[in-house]
């Protein structure tokens, strides 16, 4: 009767372990970075991870230590030690510590808003306040504007009819915020926002003329407000678990008419805005 040796035995227990992990393990699928669909929207691949949502700590004048209240107001300086306690007390009643947020799965995001050429192929109109002689160029290549929440929804459910096997909608305001973040930790700063925002105009314009984030999204700030599924909680922040009802839409990123102040990716706004300075970007959901 033949042997068997040990080491077979072990080489068939492992080849058998091998075949085992090669079909009943589950496996990551290989996403490309960007993809470009049917109609020519870009998307770009936003991986997971974490960020701190709602932080808000306002800068406020500090008295040097080793200066007294006389000696500060012999060398002209306008604040007196109780108004430094003052502001110091006023700013921490505002500040938040903010809250953690995980995105969890993978997920594709508009590289640039929808524009009014987009829109027309898929829905066969053009609602913009903005087009013709309101530009001085190409608007097609504009963003869409003028649009109601309830309108982008329609858009969303025909370019899912149109482009069968995928799934387009709505960034929740977390994901938008994420994206639009690009891993910065902290506020963006006055002279990136200027670098990167369409601010400060009478009109909109073509998309994708200011510099890009770190992840390659354009116009994430300024150009149009951007509608996101959620719903608003009436509140300066959002909150850690989003509002399930309400009454109107939370709105990211600021528009053309805006200036630094509020073209953060920070804001927390509700719609339904001026209308005419309202679009969108979606998100395409990864297989």
């Amino acid at each position: 009767m033949r042997r068997i040796s040990q080491n077979s035995i072990r080489f068939s227990r492992c080849w058998l372990s091998a075949l085992l992990f090669l079909f009943y393990t589950p496996r990551l699928v290989a996403q490309d970075a960007t993809y470009t669909n049917s109609i020519g929207m870009k998307f770009v691949l936003i991986q997971p991870g974490s960020m701190l949502v709602g932080r808000f700590q306002p800068p406020y004048p500090k008295q040097n230590p080793s200066e007294n209240a006389s000696a500060a107001q012999k060398s002209g300086l306008p604040w007196t030690g109780k108004e430094y306690q003052l502001a110091e007390k006023l700013v921490k009643q505002d500040a938040r510590p903010g809250f953690p947020v995980t995105i969890n799965r993978p997920y594709y995001i508009g590289k640039f808003e929808v524009t009014q050429g987009q829109w027309k192929q898929v829905m066969g109109t053009n609602p913009s306040a903005f087009q013709g002689s309101k530009v001085a160029d190409d608007a097609d290549q504009h963003p869409v504007e003028n649009v109601t929440w309830q309108d982008v929804q329609k858009f969303i459910s025909k370019l899912n009819a149109l482009d069968k096997g995928r799934h387009y909608r709505l960034p929740t305001e977390f994901e938008w915020e994420y994206a639009a973040r690009a891993g910065a930790k902290d506020d963006i700063a006055w002279k990136d926002i200027q670098a990167s925002a369409q601010l400060g105009s009478v009109t909109t314009g073509r998309v994708g003329q200011k510099a890009p984030n770190a992840w390659g999204l354009y116009d994430t700030l300024g150009n149009v407000w951007e509608w996101v599924q959620d719903y608003y909680n009436e509140k300066l922040f959002a909150d850690p678990s989003p509002t399930r009802t309400g009454k109107q839409h939370v709105l990211k990123g600021a528009s053309f008419m805006g200036d630094v102040k509020n073209a953060t990716y920070m804001t927390h706004a509700g719609g339904p805005g001026n209308g005419w300075d309202v679009g969108f970007r979606v998100v395409l959901e990864t297989k």
